[in-house]
Order: C-alpha cells, then structure tokens, then sequence
C-alpha cells in the first residue's frame, strides 16, 4: 500500500509539472508574445528551466521503482505501454532541455539537434498528454467495471421469445471506450496539421526556393545586380530555417525615408540614402548564423559592406569604446566593443543568397556578426552611433549575456 500512495504522489507531481511546463513552452515557443512577454520572457524561460530540473528530480525519485512498478502492470500491457512512452518522452525531454538550456557550452549542431527533438517531442507529448487526462476522468470512467470493451450479444428475434443463439451476434462497445475513441480523435484532428506543418517546414531547408520573397515585403526597395559569388550562392544556399522574433511589431520601411546613420565619436558623420548605400563597394561572405535559443541556419551567403570599412570611412576618434546599434523599430538596440568591431566578418548585409533580405529576416538591412549569436546581428538597422562608454542591449538587461560568443571546439 505505502507503494502505491509514493507511486500516486509521484505522478500527481509530475502531471502538474507537466502542465506547467506545456503552458510556459507554448508561450515561450509562440513568436507574437515574445514582444508581449517583454522582459517577462527571460523570467519565463527561467521557471521553465525549474520546472525542467524539477522533472528531473521526480523521475530520479521514480527510477528506482521501475522494475517493481513493471512486474506490476505484466498483466495489464496497455498502462505498461503507457509508462514507456511517458518515461521515453521525459527522457527526450529533459535530454534535448538540458543541450538548450547550457547551449553555450555545446556545438551548434548539437543544439540544433536538440531544439527539433524537443519541439518534436512537445508536437506529441502534449496531444498525448490531453488525451490521457480526457481519458482518465470520471465523467468517462464511469462505466469501467460495467461492461468489457466489447460485449457480444445473442440476437434475440422475439421479445419474450428464448431462442437458443444461432451464431448470428451484434457487438456492443462500451460507453467508455466510445467517448475514448471519440477524445482521441478529436485531439488528432486538431493537432495533427499543425505538427504535420511544423514537420515539413522543419525539415526543409532554408534555400533560394524558400526563402521569403523581399519584393513581397519591400517593394519599393528594387533589387540590385548581385555580386557573382552571391547569385548562384557561394555557399550553396542557407541551410536550416530561421525563426522569426520581434520584440515589438516589425517596423515599416521605406525607400524614400530610408537612411543609415554612422555618427558619435567619428570625424566624419554620414547619412546615407538607398541610392548612396547601394554605390559603395560590397563583399560577399558566407557564414553559420546561430540562434541563443538552439537553432541555426549553415552556410549563408551574405552580401553587403564589411563594418570596419564603414568605421574607417567615417573616421574613429580616441576614447572610443564600443559601437552601438539601433533598430528601426525604435526599441532594440546592441552593442560591441570597438575591438569586435574590427572582426573581418562583421558585416552591414543587405542581401541573403543573391536576394534582398526579406522584410521578415531584418530587411532592407541587417548587422550580421557570425561569431556571436544573433541576438547581437540588429535587423532593420538605421544607425551606428560610436560611443566611448558601456552599453547594454536589449537582451543583455534582461540577462542575457554581453559577450555572444559561441561555442568553439577546444584546440
């Protein structure tokens, strides 16, 4: 008896940690309440990290029960069945969990790797997860010691009438296993497209066929003429899907108003039209963009103007000691320190495998930094304004880390 009420208790537990966790996923997973959520997502993401652990410690409690829970349930295959695939799932879980929640000390692709085995684990754990709390309620166990599951019945031809059965029998299922089949589907229907979507889209890459088209999103900025090693792409074309985060609603740009700003603690100032922006001299460079979160996105071919090249233009004064970054949007800003700054690959881009950048990806104009995560890379950039004290971006106060390294292997 004392082993059943630990074995209740464990699950009572775990079941609300569960909620918990499908409830702080789903909103930290949803991009439009990533500017809902503010700074709150930061808190968000910690709790659900807690919850995480505290998942562990209950199945770390539960292990040692295993084998007598198992020769328990010999005779009932279904709930073993059951148990299985639950511990499969949190085992999956709670492995890819970890990968993302220290993802600075893995290679990008294991994080990769992790982050698709954990949304897909979610995709299928939480429909599984409605079903068996639907399924285990008492407005549908009610009839669970009433009938079988199926009962066979002799035909009776005449009320009143015995007559022995003729082999001719009608099945009957019970009412529990009827309202079963009926939550099961019901919970299919509604979320088997959607994952079947977020498959798909998973697991096609990101190319020159797939990315979004600019022109939709931007049509007063025309396209270029793009450098040779950009159309066809010098890197063979993005591989991986981009997520698209906001922190507020994606700002309107266009042609006309549009400008790019280097200013501060410069020499020579300048504000730079479409037209003016386009004649300057452009490279290509084709880098891995990696996301803080666990995604990334391999061998992109970037085309625009290298950052110190910009700086060397304008003129840097002494006492400088970052550049920082300004978004359209009015919101979000960066920054690095004027020694990053002189990193080759730091790029002003404002094209992506021989097209604009989409709208979507940070376009008309992004900062790119590959050795960092892409929380440093400002899209829809307006302004670099040299600066010669700390700042500290939008992510950074709300604790995300200054320095964006990403993980190098060790020599």
């Amino acid at each position: 008896m004392a082993f059943r009420v630990r074995l209740r208790k464990l699950h009572a537990i775990n079941a609300w940690i569960m909620l918990l966790l499908a409830v702080s996923g789903a909103m930290l997973y949803f991009p439009p309440l990533r500017a809902l959520l503010g700074e709150g997502r930061v808190w968000l993401k910690q709790l659900h990290i807690a919850l995480g652990l505290a998942s562990l410690a209950v199945v770390a409690l539960y292990l040692p029960s295993i084998g007598r829970h198992l020769a328990q349930l010999s005779k009932r295959r279904a709930q073993q069945t059951n148990l299985l695939f639950v511990l499969v799932l949190l085992a999956g879980w709670i492995g890819s969990g970890v990968v993302l929640w220290k993802v600075r000390s893995f290679p990008p692709a294991w994080s990769n790797a992790a982050l698709f085995m954990h949304d897909c684990l979610t995709w299928i754990g939480i429909p599984y997860m409605v079903y068996h709390i639907a399924t285990r309620t008492r407005w549908l166990s009610t009839s669970r010691h009433h009938a079988p599951p199926l009962v066979k019945l002799p035909e009776i031809r005449e009320l009143g009438t015995y007559e022995p059965a003729t082999g001719t029998t009608s099945l009957v299922i019970s009412r529990r296993y009827f309202l079963k089949a009926v939550v099961g589907t019901t919970v299919a229907a509604i979320s088997l497209p959607p994952f079947l979507h977020w498959l798909t889209s998973s697991l096609r890459d990101t190319n020159l066929n797939a990315l979004p088209d600019a022109a939709a999103t931007l049509p007063d900025f025309p396209q270029p003429p793009p450098l040779p090693d950009s159309l066809p792409p010098k890197g063979g074309g993005a591989a991986g899907s981009f997520r698209i985060y906001t922190v507020i609603d994606m700002p309107k740009v266009e042609k006309e108003t549009w400008s790019l700003t280097v200013d501060g603690l410069v020499e020579r100032p300048f504000q730079w039209n479409w037209d003016t922006f386009l004649a300057f001299p452009r490279e290509v460079q084709v880098s891995n963009f990696h996301c803080v979160t666990g995604w990334s996105v391999y061998n992109c071919t970037w085309e625009g103007i290298p950052l110190n090249r910009l700086l060397e233009l304008a003129g840097v004064k002494d006492g400088v000691k970052m550049v920082k970054f300004y978004s359209s949007d009015g919101v979000y800003t960066d920054a690095i320190t004027i020694e990053q700054t002189w990193m080759e690959d730091v790029m002003v881009a404002l094209m992506l495998d021989g097209k604009l950048i989409p709208h979507d990806l940070g376009g008309p104009v992004r900062l790119v930094v590959p050795q960092m995560y892409g929380y440093k890379s400002v899209k829809w950039l307006n302004r670099i304004e040299v600066i010669g004290e700390e700042h500290t971006g939008y992510w950074e106060q709300r604790g995300y880390a200054k320095d964006a390294w990403i993980w190098v292997p060790p020599s």
